[in-house]
């Protein structure tokens, strides 16, 4: 992924107001992003870990015009016993988890459904670090037996990729 600044992330967000994006936390320790090693990027926010942010490259998402990111703003329902909302396998990546790993995370539908209260949710590592895990820069936290898989590096990115724009297209949907 290409290093991008403050300002084009939050101009990206489609499913929010522009004062909510105006108003977002970046990731603590922004300055030092390993943009090379990321396909998007995302971060809980520091100050309210109910809030997630998901910013993907334009090029990532079929049918967009030119290489501008795209922003959804997420969160994490519920509250108290959150076991309702955890699974153990990423919907994303596909990497497994112990169930406190992957959470449910939801996003409100861009547009006039969005605003009404119209959402759509996926199971997604809990700390977004989905492209980290496929290419072993990072290991899930409590190991649990990995499914072994023949794939490159680069054919699970491309399946990641997949995914991931089929849930962006989800919350783009009119």
């Amino acid at each position: 992924m290409e290093p991008l600044t403050d300002q084009q992330i939050r101009s990206s967000f489609v499913n929010c107001t522009k004062g909510e994006a105006k108003r977002l936390r970046l990731p603590v320790e922004f300055g030092d992003t390993p943009w090379a090693d990321l396909d998007f990027l995302g971060w809980i926010d520091p100050g309210a870990p109910q809030r997630a942010y998901l910013v993907v490259p334009g090029e990532l998402l079929p049918g967009r015009d030119g290489p501008a990111p795209l922003g959804l703003s997420l969160r994490v329902p519920g509250s108290g016993n959150n076991s309702a909302f955890k699974s153990s396998l990423c919907n994303i990546c596909l990497t497994g988890h112990a169930s406190s790993g992957v959470s449910l995370l939801v996003a409100p539908l861009a547009g006039p459904r969005g605003r009404e209260g119209s959402t759509v949710g996926i199971y997604f590592c809990a700390d977004l670090a989905c492209s980290l895990y496929i290419r072993g820069k990072r290991q899930p936290k409590l190991r649990t037996r990995q499914h072994e898989e023949s794939l490159t590096v680069e054919e699970k990115v491309a399946r990641m990729s997949g995914h991931l724009a089929a849930f962006v297209a989800k919350v783009l949907a009119d």
